[in-house]
C-alpha cells in the first residue's frame, strides 16, 4: 500500500461534494468523512487503485444517510439496508435484487460490519446472467449513518454485530453465505434471496413504508 494521498486530495473531493449538499451538511463535516471514509475503506482495501474514487462515492452515499437520519432531507421512498459480514456476497445481492426489482418504489443499501476487500466473483458473474451489474460496486463498512437512515434493516448472518436503534424495523434473513461455493450454489443462494427480496417489497406496497 502506498501512502495516503495529502489533505489536499479530500478537500477537492469536499469542493467536488459541497454543491450537492449544500445547506444540507456543512463543509466540515464533508470534509471530515471524506477522510474517514478513505481510510475506512482502505484498511481493508488490498490495493489503493480507484480507492480516492470510492472513498468519494462512499462519503456521498454517507452524507446523504446522514441527511436523512437527521431529517434534513426527505425519503420520497423506503430506505432498506441490507447487512453480512463481509459486504461481499449476501447483503451486497439482496441490494441489488431490490433495486432492480423495486424499480424505483425503494432504496437500498448494503454494508458489511467487516468488510472483505473485493466482491466475490461468482455473484457478480451470477447476477449478471440476470441482467443485474453490480461490477463497479464494492464493499463498504456498516456506518452509523447507514443504520439511522433506515426504514427497514436487514440482516444475513451478521450475528449481533448490527447496532439495534428504536423505532427501526429490523428482519433476518437465514441464508447461506455464497463465499467459496461453486456457480450453482450461488445461483441458488441468488435465487432464493430474489424471493426473498419480491416478498419483501410485496409487503412494503402494502404497508406503505
Amino acid at each position: 500500500m502506498t501512502a495516503p494521498p495529502g489533505q489536499a486530495v479530500f478537500e477537492r473531493i469536499a469542493a467536488r461534494l459541497a454543491p450537492r449538499f449544500h445547506g444540507v451538511v456543512s463543509a466540515d463535516t464533508i470534509l471530515r468523512l471524506a477522510i474517514d471514509s478513505y481510510e475506512q475503506l482502505r484498511a481493508t482495501s488490498r490495493v489503493d487503485t480507484h480507492l480516492v474514487v470510492m472513498a468519494e462515492r462512499f462519503t456521498a452515499e454517507r452524507l446523504t444517510a446522514l441527511a436523512q437520519a437527521e431529517g434534513r432531507l426527505g425519503k420520497p421512498v423506503p430506505e432498506v439496508l441490507f447487512v453480512c459480514d463481509a459486504n461481499a456476497g449476501r447483503s451486497q445481492m439482496a441490494a441489488a435484487l431490490a433495486l432492480a426489482r423495486g424499480k424505483g418504489r425503494v432504496h437500498a443499501r448494503s454494508a458489511g460490519t467487516a468488510p472483505a476487500a473485493e466482491l466475490e466473483l461468482a455473484i457478480v458473474d451470477v447476477l449478471a446472467e440476470i441482467g443485474v451489474d453490480i461490477s463497479a460496486e464494492f464493499p463498504k463498512p456498516l456506518t452509523d449513518e447507514l443504520v439511522g437512515a433506515a426504514d427497514l434493516v436487514v440482516t444475513l448472518g451478521c450475528g449481533g454485530a448490527c447496532p439495534l436503534l428504536p423505532h427501526t424495523r429490523y428482519l433476518d434473513w437465514a441464508v447461506p453465505d455464497p463465499a467459496h461455493r461453486p456457480p450453482p450454489e450461488v445461483r441458488r443462494i441468488r435465487d432464493e434471496l430474489d424471493l426473498l427480496v419480491t416478498d419483501l417489497l410485496t409487503t412494503l406496497d402494502q404497508r406503505g413504508t
